[in-house]
């Protein structure tokens, strides 16, 4: 067990007479059509329908198409519009909407070709040029946010996320990392250290990072964990207790939890296996998940911003005979967060996916290129927060697997075994 240098900063004096703050999500009835195109918001694609007979682009969502009733699929789209009108919501009897008046919408005339109803940043007015993107909201519902353009030079996606951080609007569909209170659950691997650095530098007011096992004398001399706002604290995921006071220690609110805890280790199912091993993977992987779901999701969901992201291998998309401990694990680490995140919806805390290929660290170190750099995936870590994006695929690996993977799984789990 290691001793935190520095006393944690002492939580906000609470008045106890005060009626606690409720965070309701945003309405919305959600159809197939709509949770079709809330998938394709998840991963951070811009798509609209489009007819497969005439080729007519359409929204909202529906069954056919409007012009000659053809069939209708899922294209991605020009993102470019321009603003036709404008209007402020000034009052309104859903709870949602209440408390973030004054609210701005306005009707678009996409480049793809429908006129829609969007959210607009702020001071954007009939004529402005604008890029559109496809955000899900806390309810997870898909809606359409429209951002200012410079048509000569379209905002490249890590603009587009400070535009969203910057507009009071826009903050409520991202996941604001400047003042926040974050959670890494294992900082000892290169993956965590680099993301306890990215934080640091991103702005968070206290980065708790957790280290599991006994501390070895270098963690005295570490340079991440000597950062300002920095603070390590030990943390073992498979140990309930170990979990809890890491949690009571931290004092404060806690807006984001990042899980990056793993155990890797080859070794197959009946050849080299070891069952050791594929035990503690999943005590690690999927138990661990769930005990640090399950004691920081009361404090998230009291957060305006609360956020849950976990770092998984692509390997839970299908099984590996040379890593069957490991892949099982981050299997059933995803259908735990899968579960989880319906769960917290109606809270309003997100809860997002970060899949990588191999990570350049001693895991991996017998394996040949491509592999992920540690401040890579730390920096696409950010990028997810900040685009409020529940699923992302990091390297070429992972987005390679993932491609092949929504186009047909069974051919996918083929082809992935020697």
């Amino acid at each position: 067990m290691t001793t935190p240098r520095n006393p944690l900063p002492p939580p906000a004096p609470r008045d106890p007479l005060a009626r606690p703050q409720l965070h309701p999500v945003a309405p919305g009835a959600r159809s197939r059509a709509m949770q079709a195109m809330a998938a394709q918001a998840a991963q951070g694609r811009f798509v609209l329908q489009a007819c497969t007979v005439c080729g007519t682009a359409t929204y909202p969502p529906r069954d056919a198409c409007p012009r000659c009733w053809g069939t209708l699929a899922w294209h991605d789209q020009p993102t470019g519009g321009r603003v036709l009108a404008n209007t402020v919501i000034r009052v309104s009897t859903d709870p949602y909407f209440r408390d973030r008046l004054p609210w701005h919408m306005g009707s678009i005339q996409l480049d793809a070709g429908p006129v829609v109803l969007a959210h607009l940043a702020r001071g954007l007015e009939p004529g402005a040029r604008v890029t559109m993107r496809l955000m899900l909201d806390r309810g997870g519902n898909a809606a359409l946010f429209a951002l200012p353009s410079d048509a000569a030079h379209p905002p490249q996606p890590e603009q587009g996320a400070t535009s969203m951080s910057a507009d009071p609007q826009g903050r409520t569909f991202v996941v604001p990392v400047a003042g926040a209170t974050v959670l890494v659950s294992d900082a000892r691997q290169p993956v965590g250290r680099a993301l306890v650095g990215a934080l640091a530098a991103a702005g968070a007011r206290l980065v708790v990072a957790g280290l599991p096992g006994p501390a070895p004398v270098r963690d005295a001399h570490d340079p991440v964990l000597g950062l300002p706002g920095v603070q390590p604290l030990p943390l073992d995921v498979t140990d309930p207790v170990s979990v809890a006071e890491t949690i009571s220690r931290i004092g404060g609110p806690l807006d984001i939890v990042i899980n990056t805890a793993r155990h890797v280790r080859a070794g197959g199912v009946s050849h080299d296996g070891n069952l050791l091993g594929h035990h503690r993977a999943l005590e690690v992987s999927a138990m661990g998940l769930a005990r640090l779901a399950q004691a920081t999701a009361p404090i998230l969901a009291g957060r305006p911003s609360g956020a849950f992201l976990d770092v998984l291998s692509v390997k839970a998309l299908a099984g590996d005979a040379g890593h069957a401990g490991f892949a099982a694990a981050e299997a059933a680490r995803l259908s735990l967060l899968q579960s989880f995140r319906h769960e917290m919806r109606s809270t309003g805390v997100r809860v997002l996916e970060v899949f990588t290929g191999p990570t350049d660290d001693a895991d991996h170190q017998a394996l040949p290129p491509p592999k992920v750099a540690p401040a890579r995936l730390a920096a696409a870590v950010l990028d997810a927060l900040a685009q409020g994006r529940e699923q992302t695929c990091v390297g070429e690996v992972a987005r390679e697997a993932m491609r092949r993977w929504l186009d047909d799984p069974a051919l996918f789990a083929r082809e992935t075994q020697p």
